[in-house]
């Protein structure tokens, strides 16, 4: 959302007016300026669900090491949701000089029974909540799937590709999906939490799958969460599709060969289809190989600033 301020002629005259008009019309010819765009890390890049945990708490102090500006919490690493837990992970990224960016949530909006679809969206609104409470402007929202393959690893030998539910049809999980997302809205507003959804599995697996659930709901609380690997082939036509409504930003790398799958994915390439798109905001690092992360995750900041512009 841009806000405008808009000046007023009063006491500077009609000659110092049209100056003004002079100077902003110079100004329109100018190039645009460089967009503002700041580095995170993922707290998914030091724990893909496997033992041992690592914590938000030591993700917070190894991005402060890093010096990257935010952290993007993966809900599900949380150790706690009580009240003193969260607050203490926001005084901790302030006292590191970090901002909380993101909160990372799963839920599942594509499902036949309506109980459990109303479910998950109160699971969101607290999670819209949580975000509130910690300072952060911005939750990751998967569609859902149809889950008829039980799964992830088979899932993704599938290339993310499932059948639907059998009795059911692809517009019926669309419409779940938008009716869920619009349930909360009333509650992102509130709170200044906007939700961004990534192109994931499920419903949003293809950009166009993305942008009609987006084009579906009318909200500036709702924009695109660009994951640059959940576009398996011929991914940069398909970033470049959904630039134009990407919020936030997670970027993969697969140092030592990825967890489900590796992408040689051209960095520079992606910088310029965000630039294009006048993309500002967080580049959050995701990184989803099997190198140690103390080890992979250093080489992963200087690829991105690399290829970013990011001082």
């Amino acid at each position: 959302m841009q806000i405008t301020r808009r000046g007023f002629v009063g006491s500077l005259g009609v000659a110092a007016a049209s100056s003004l008009v002079s100077t902003s019309s110079s100004a329109a010819d100018k190039p645009a300026a460089k967009p503002n765009l700041k580095l995170a890390i993922a707290t998914y890049s030091y724990w893909h669900f496997k033992e041992p945990k690592v914590t938000v708490q030591q993700v917070i102090e190894k991005a402060a090491a890093l010096g990257v500006s935010g952290v993007d919490i993966l809900h599900r690493q949380m150790d706690s949701e009580d009240r003193s837990y969260c607050q203490n992970l926001k005084r901790s990224a302030f006292r590191n000089g970090l901002d909380l960016v993101c909160l990372s949530i799963h839920q599942d909006f594509v499902d036949p029974d309506p109980a459990k679809r109303a479910k998950d969206v109160e699971h969101t609104k607290r999670c819209i909540e949580l975000a509130y409470e910690m300072g952060i402007p911005s939750i990751r929202l998967n569609s859902g799937r149809w889950n008829t393959i039980a799964s992830f690893d088979d899932l993704m030998k599938a290339r993310g590709i499932e059948p639907i539910t059998p009795g059911h049809t692809e517009d019926e999980g669309f419409k779940w999906c938008i009716d869920a997302i619009e349930q909360c809205l009333p509650t992102a507003e509130k709170c200044g939490v906007i939700l961004a959804l990534e192109n994931h599995w499920g419903l949003t697996r293809t950009p166009e799958g993305l942008l009609r659930v987006l084009n579906g709901i009318k909200s500036p609380w709702l924009g695109a969460l660009m994951d640059t690997g959940n576009f398996l082939e011929d991914p940069y036509p398909k970033l470049e599709m959904i630039a134009p409504r990407t919020v936030f930003v997670q970027a993969k790398t697969y140092y030592g060969g990825g967890e489900w799958y590796t992408l040689d994915l051209d960095y520079k390439r992606v910088a310029e289809i965000l630039r294009k798109a006048n993309y500002s905001g967080y580049i959050s690092l995701e990184f989803e190989g099997k190198d140690p992360a103390d080890q992979a995750v250093p080489k992963s900041i200087e690829l991105l600033k690399n290829a970013f512009g990011i001082a």
